[in-house]
């Protein structure tokens, strides 16, 4: 199969290189509007698997029939840039006869996409959002852990969190993925399941203790997208479904404190004859005060609660230091990857619009994920 991923960036290119290593990828291309960048995210995922198979190609995502072009020719389609480019690229994708799959990272985009869906049905392709860390993987394992306990439940329960390995003061945190897809977080409702009926939560709120075994104490709370489109598909079959973001506490309390006061707001102020909006401002700052490489971990815990009795998937996953590839790299990435490949090669048989915890064959997925070196973990109390 011949795979094209849009964006070079962490994520894209961490995309790329798990494409680039798999025996049924014919050919890779990446493609940026950043040529510098590209090629050298294109000559380091040739180095690390030893072939050929990637190639850099300049696009600027925004322009969607250039877009189209370098999209014909090609089985599959990955975007990799933020949420606000998914729908035009996933359109365009279905003129040019592609699957698509994307990171997702905001409801509204994604409900527009699985709109196309019948669209893409006719034409024999898949849409696939939301194929990230969470919603992505999370979901997959959720609608497994659902079917594990007998298709119902009181609750089902997600907690995500990207952390420092090492975390230092102030900021007990470092960027992981796209600055805008974090500020949207923060910004946008979370939707849940409460007593069997979908409800909208403001983001930051219901905050928890969390504790996992070889971590400092840490807090969940409520950010927006990360349920995706579990609440509709889950009603009637779950009591209560939500999924918390995970941070340790001096982070939380730093990010509440700029919520409260409107630094995540997209309302432009004029200060000294410049408009500019808070988020503008605070996306750079963000990208100033908190990117680091320093190594990171990611954990997940879902859990299934049904008569006194809890069942449970745990992912914790690390840096590597070998790829140089952070965990949620590994973690977001690389499940997009395996979902993309899974509907080019059929493994996911179905066209349309795909749901991550309905339609992607989870043991087949959690078998690709563990020979990825990412495990997951079963139990039962």
């Amino acid at each position: 199969m011949k795979l094209l991923v849009i964006g070079s960036g962490m994520m894209g290119s961490a995309a790329a290189f798990d494409m680039a290593r798999s025996p049924q990828v014919k050919s890779v291309t990446l493609a940026d509007v950043d040529d510098k960048r590209v090629k050298r995210a294109v000559r380091k995922i040739n180095q690390l698997t030893g072939g050929r198979k990637a190639r850099a190609a300049r696009l600027d995502a925004s322009k969607l029939k250039q877009a189209s072009t370098l999209m014909r020719g090609h089985d599959g389609i990955l975007s990799g840039v933020p949420y606000f480019l998914n729908l035009g690229l996933c359109q365009a994708a279905l003129d040019a006869g592609c699957h698509f799959a994307d990171l997702g990272g905001n409801n509204a985009v994604v409900r527009k996409e699985y709109a196309l869906a019948r669209k893409a049905a006719k034409k024999g392709l898949a849409i696939a959002p939301d194929c990230g860390l969470s919603p992505g993987m999370a979901s997959i394992l959720a609608g497994e852990l659902l079917r594990r306990v007998g298709g119902r439940a009181e609750a089902l329960k997600i907690y995500v969190g990207g952390l420092p390995k090492n975390p230092k003061p102030p900021f007990f945190y470092q960027m992981v993925f796209s600055v805008e897809g974090l500020i949207n977080e923060f910004v946008e409702p979370a939707k849940v399941l409460r007593n069997g009926a979908i409800r909208e939560i403001e983001p930051l709120t219901e905050v928890e203790d969390f504790h996992m075994d070889g971590f400092a104490p840490l807090v969940a709370f409520h950010t927006s997208g990360g349920t995706s489109t579990l609440p509709e598909n889950f009603q009637g079959k779950v009591g209560e479904c939500f999924e918390k973001t995970l941070r340790y506490p001096e982070h939380f309390r730093v990010i509440r404190g700029l919520y409260d006061f409107g630094f995540f707001s997209s309302k432009k102020m004029r200060i000294c004859k410049t408009e500019i909006s808070p988020r503008a401002l605070t996306a750079q700052l963000f990208l100033d005060k908190m990117s680091g490489s320093e190594p990171d971990v990611t954990i997940m815990r879902i859990e299934a609660h049904q008569n006194g009795k809890v069942a449970s998937f745990t992912v914790e996953d690390h840096f590597d230091p070998r790829t140089r590839m952070t965990s949620m790299m590994r973690t977001t990435a690389w499940p997009a990857s395996v979902v993309l490949q899974m509907i080019c090669s059929g493994q996911i048989a179905k066209r349309g619009g795909i749901y991550q915890e309905l339609d992607v064959p989870a043991e087949i997925f959690m078998r690709e994920m563990e020979k990825r070196g990412v495990k997951i973990r079963y139990d039962q109390r």
